[in-house]
Formats: C-alpha cells, structure tokens, sequence
C-alpha cells in the first residue's frame, strides 16, 4: 500500500513519494522552548510524528529528521534575569529534562530525530538568510529592527487561509512606529544591556522566533524539505511566516520561488478540562510529573489513541483505560511466554500507518491480534501470532518491555490500581467464556498473594 498522508497546505490526503528518492524523504518537526518542563500536550507531536519518522525509515529505507531546540526566546531571558543566570543555565536544563522525559515516553531510535539544531548555534545562519531577505527587497531595516514586508509576497497566508485583516488580529502583532506594515514581522531585534545579543549589520541583538526554524531547516535538510509537522497551534502564524521567509529566500533561476515544505503535517490540541491545555490558561499536565506518577507507555498508547488530526481529551479516566488495556496486552505476552518468536511488523498495522498515519485503526488492530492469540491453541498459530503482536508494538513503540517488568510497576508501592485492572480483565474474560484466560488471571493473583471472592456485589479481593 502506498503512503497517504494529510497535506494542511492543499487540504486533502495525498499519495507521498520523497522530493528525492535516493536521498530519502526530509522531515523537520517544530521542538521546544526550553524555559520550563513541557506539559503534555507538547508530547503529542513528538510521540506521533516519530511513529512517522520510524515509518518513513522502513518504507524508504533511510530519513533525515530534524527537531529544534528554541533556547534563545524573550521567556527563556525572563527566567535567566530572575534567576540571575546565563540564559544556557535555563535552556541546558530544561532541554535535558526534555530529552529524558521524550525518551521515558519512547520517543527514542527510530522514533527520535537524528538532528537537534539549536537556535543559538546558529545565528549566523539567520543574519545571512536575513541579508538575503533585504538584498532582495523582502526585508527592511528600521531602528535596529529588521521585518519581513508581507506585502513583498503575494502568497502569504495561502497555508493558514486566512485574510489580512483576520491575519493581523491572530498574529497579536505589535504596531510600532518603525513598521511599513502593521502586519510586518521582526526577523532581528535589538537587545538593550542585560539581554542576550549577538553583532549583526543592523543592531546587537537576537532572532526573531519565525526566523529560527527558516535557518535551521535550510541549514540541515535543504532549500526544498519534504514534511514540515507541528501543532496546529503553530500554523498561524509561525508556520505561516516560515513560508514567507523560506520562499522568498529561495527561488529558481527564473525567479520564482521554492517550495519550502512539499507536505504540512499538523497534529491536533489537548484539552483538559473542556479546554485547550496551555500554560496560560493553568490546565497543565507536566510531562515531567506525569512520567514519574503514571507508567510512562500507557501515557503514549493514550496520545495514540485519537487520530493525529484530532483534538484528543485528556483525562486520568484515559490513563487508567491505557493502562488496563495495556495490563491486557503484557497479559497475552505473559500467557505466550513458552513460544520463540521474533517480532514482525503486520501487514495490516503497515496499511493502518500508511493512511495518514491512522494510529487508532492501527490499535484496533493490535487489540485484534491479541484476541486471537489469547484463544489460539496451534503451536504454529501461537508463534504467528506472538510474532505479529510484538511487530506490531514495534511499530507504534509499544509492547517493548517485558512482561515481568510491566507487572512489577509500583510493587514497592500502592499496588491497587494493577490488582483492579487485572481482577476488571478476568471479569471480562469471565464474560466472554474465555476461562483459559479467567483462570491464568486468577493463578497470577494467587501467586501474587492476592486471594479473590466472589460474591453477590461482585468479585472482591484481598492480599493473604
């Protein structure tokens, strides 16, 4: 089956082939400020879009994929100044924590990006591309500002769809003095004394956000990049300015401009609490927190639960459900530990991902397997099966621990919640006659010192 993905610049799915075959296909996802922990729904686009990534590398064999890192931002030089310390203070730390907090959540092999640009590393980068921009009647200087002149590209706003005036009220732009154009963007800004700055033709002074990813991209994947994936969030107007930027920087030897990104990938918000999870409005989840109270692979089969596109509801009921559905899944490995078998990818997990990388079908699909490898008895059947079951974790970075270390999750401590979840699946085997399965639960919990009683209200239990 080709590779069909979502394209949120034409707005329809599309069949994917790489700009260049042999090279292999480009993929550059917008990473993280790093002023603070990221909370998460920061996580979704990087858990999803390194299920892309490991996709793309064993459909084409090889992939260059670029994640930035932001550490140069007017948030990062907040929390230095209040700290009193250099803004690398600030953005070493948070970028480690968020290295290690993406690979607790499996965003790491073939899941994780291969290039890490940070902004700081490459500010001359942007003065050039900057240089470019005013060499080529884009761009303009004014009191130690630089801005890109919207009106100089007639296709700005073709990714966002919007018009001027709606462009203008999201962006939340400043109107200052020094701009021919309300909607004018800064590209370079001066730095007064305290702030981070670096010499440029125009002032001492730093970045402005849009440009960053413009250089970054140009700099590690090229003129031309196949998918350009992040938030939904970001597509007006950070998306939508890198456009501007990347094309007017880039044109063919007629003039006319390069594509920047042939696909724009956008994955949808978190809500919690009936609303969009953002800082500004207070309705967190940290990352951070959370991988260290809740088992880190339950929180990733939950962002996969919902298709990418979609908004998903965050909740503790959705964390618990992931985790029961997962003590399901270890269960069947646990019940298949006495047959040999090497993880093979599906085909019908390969077919999920390759529409538009459908991750919920993809699930449905590996719950499939798992019901029928729970009542298969055929030594040939269960080998398939165990084999398929684990190909097809590999793909969505699932299913990779063993089982004995999945189910001794928090057995120094409250084990409550993973006695429930395995007394709530012999329940349910029960109802579904699968007995084998009933009694395999009913041994583990014996073992574990965990006595059951079934009684009118229902099954209780109890440790010996």
């Amino acid at each position: 089956m080709s590779l069909h993905l979502y394209n949120s610049l034409t707005r329809r799915v599309e069949a994917f082939e790489p700009l260049d075959p042999a090279a292999g296909p480009t993929l550059y996802v917008c990473g993280p400020t790093v002023y603070n922990y990221v909370h998460i729904g920061n996580a979704r686009g990087p858990v999803v879009f390194g299920v892309l990534a490991a996709l793309l590398r064993r459909r084409y064999g090889k992939l260059r994929y670029a994640r930035n890192i932001t550490d140069v931002d007017d948030k990062i030089n907040a929390a230095a100044m209040e700290q009193g310390v250099p803004i690398s203070t600030i953005t070493d730390k948070f970028a480690a924590a968020y290295r290690d907090d993406m690979a607790m959540l499996g965003v790491s092999g073939d899941f994780a990006p291969d290039i890490e640009p940070a902004a700081t590393a490459h500010i001359p980068h942007m003065i050039a591309m900057i240089q470019r921009l005013i060499d080529q009647g884009h761009a303009y200087a004014a009191e130690g500002h630089v801005l890109f002149a919207v009106d100089s590209f007639p296709d700005y706003g073709k990714l966002s769809r919007r018009d001027p005036e709606e462009m203008l009220a999201g962006a939340r732009v400043e109107v200052a003095p020094y701009k021919r154009n309300p909607g004018d963007f800064v590209l370079w800004k001066p730095s007064t004394e305290g702030l981070p700055g670096w010499d440029s033709p125009w002032s001492v002074g730093r970045p402005g956000w849009h440009i960053e990813c413009s250089a970054m991209a140009e700099a590690h994947l090229g003129e031309t990049i196949d998918i350009h994936a992040g938030g939904v969030d970001l597509q007006f107007p950070h998306h939508e300015n890198e456009v501007a930027q990347s094309e007017c920087t880039h044109k063919h030897a007629d003039g006319s401009h390069k594509t920047f990104a042939r696909w724009w990938m956008h994955n949808g918000m978190l809500n919690f609490g009936g609303a969009k999870m953002a800082k500004s409005v207070g309705n967190i989840q940290r990352v951070h927190d959370l991988v260290r109270e809740q088992p880190p692979e339950a929180l990733r089969y939950a962002l996969l639960s919902a298709h990418y596109r979609q908004p998903l509801e965050w909740s503790d009921a959705l964390i618990e459900q992931s985790i029961k559905t997962l003590d399901r899944l270890y269960g069947t490995l646990r019940d298949l530990a006495d047959v040999d078998a090497a993880a093979t990818i599906p085909a019908g997990i390969e077919d999920a991902l390759n529409d538009d990388l459908n991750t919920p079908l993809a699930l449905s699909e590996v719950a499939r397997i798992a019901g029928e490898a729970r009542k298969a008895t055929d030594a040939d059947a269960r080998r398939r099966l165990k084999s398929e079951l684990l190909g097809a974790g590999l793909a969505l970075g699932l299913l990779q621990q063993s089982h004995e270390a999945w189910f001794a999750r928090g057995a120094s401590g409250d084990d409550d919640a993973r006695i429930q979840a395995l007394v709530d699946e012999r329940n349910e085997a029960k109802k579904n006659r699968d007995f084998a399965r009933s009694d395999a639960i009913r041994k583990q919990l014996a073992d574990e010192g965990v006595l059951l009683e079934d009684t009118p209200q229902g099954v209780r239990w109890k440790r010996a």
